[in-house]
């Protein structure tokens, strides 16, 4: 199968679905940079560790070199996304039905917004993705259950290995540092925060930067006349596209996501910011080893509030709970429908 850029150039030129797909894509790709990506640097900030231009440009690096590093190293999420459904046979009415699944997620995205619903890009991918290949074979046969069993454990590894490593990491921190110069302590936390808040923006590049290789690695194979990728290597280019296009997005900024989840859910000290860095970096990494998707926004918040749970319950706010909750509840059907009706509709005129 020809992977190389030209052909992909020459592939987007010949075929109009497939450049829409690939501007949803990068466009989705920016988006998750822009918003997704300022919760890894959110405690770094709100603890006052660094500037938040500093911060911004620092995370903006490490998700540039997540996503080129770990895919390198390690594909399995982006297999996963890419093996995860079947759209048949017929390759130019799968390209179309990809067409529809991406554009679904602009779709969903804009409505749950308007009506005040929480969203996640990553769970609107793999739902838009699912309702295509629904759509496509007009049953379950095109959804690969040994894949798609990994996004279920992707949901309770997000939540409850994220407070739970959050919970362990902080408690043993705040045993081994009782006794110690609260100054000098703070100042040592304040360098590994830094360290922490770097190694969260690699992973969330590792994690959701493959979610989206993995989207267009299939649309090269569909245009190749192929109906999956399975053993195929993702191309260098590739990976610095998807690196470029997310590193820019979070050079954009999002400093009201960065008080929402650095300052709203939990008032956090410093060692308490590198507590939840590194609980949900070591998540996420676990997670990219083993080919689970997960979404690291609801890593890192679950992270966070084991971190709170150390003190006292009452210290998070558990109407972040309530919001990943509705996110899971809406997302799957109501992005999933969309996509399903929008493969069927874009198959029946083009």
């Amino acid at each position: 199968m020809d992977v190389s850029l030209s052909y992909f150039l020459q592939a987007m030129g010949e075929n109009p679905a497939l450049l829409i797909s690939v501007v949803l894509t990068l466009g989705v790709i920016f988006v998750n940079g822009w918003t997704d990506a300022p919760n890894a640097i959110a405690t770094c900030i709100t603890t006052r560790c660094m500037g938040a231009r500093a911060a911004i440009l620092t995370s903006a690096v490490f998700n540039f070199l997540g996503v080129l590093v770990m895919t390198h190293i390690n594909a399995s999420v982006a297999s996963t996304i890419s093996n995860m459904v079947d759209f048949g046979g017929n390759t130019h009415e799968a390209i179309i039905a990809l067409c529809a699944a991406l554009f679904s997620i602009v779709v969903y995205s804009v409505g749950a917004s308007y009506f005040g619903i929480p969203t996640s890009e990553s769970h609107s991918l793999i739902a838009g993705l699912t309702g295509a290949a629904i759509a496509m074979h007009n049953g379950l046969d095109g959804v690969n259950g040994e894949e798609w069993v990994k996004v279920v454990y992707g949901l309770f590894m997000s939540l409850l290995l994220g407070f739970a490593c959050g919970w362990v990491i902080c408690r043993l921190i705040s045993l081994l540092c009782a006794g110690m110069n609260r100054r000098k302590t703070n100042r040592f936390f304040q360098g590994a925060e830094i360290f922490g808040a770097a190694a969260m923006s690699f992973m969330h590049g590792a994690q959701d930067g493959q979610k989206f290789i993995g989207v267009l690695l299939l649309g090269v194979a569909f245009c190749n006349g192929e109906s999956g990728v399975s053993g195929v290597a993702i191309p260098v280019w590739l990976m610095l596209l998807c690196s470029v296009v997310m590193g820019v997005g979070t050079s954009v900024g999002g400093e009201k996501i960065i008080k929402s989840v650095g300052m709203d859910m939990v008032k956090l000290e410093k060692y308490q910011g590198f507590a939840a860095d590194l609980a949900a970096a070591a998540c996420l990494l676990l997670s990219s080893v083993g080919g689970i998707p997960v979404s690291t926004t609801h890593t890192k918040t679950s992270a966070i509030m084991g971190v709170g749970a150390v003190k006292r319950l009452s210290a998070i706010n558990f109407g972040v709970v309530k919001d990943m909750m509705l996110t899971w509840v809406f997302t799957f059907p109501g992005c999933g429908l969309i996509s399903f009706l929008m493969a069927k509709f874009f198959m029946a005129v083009l």
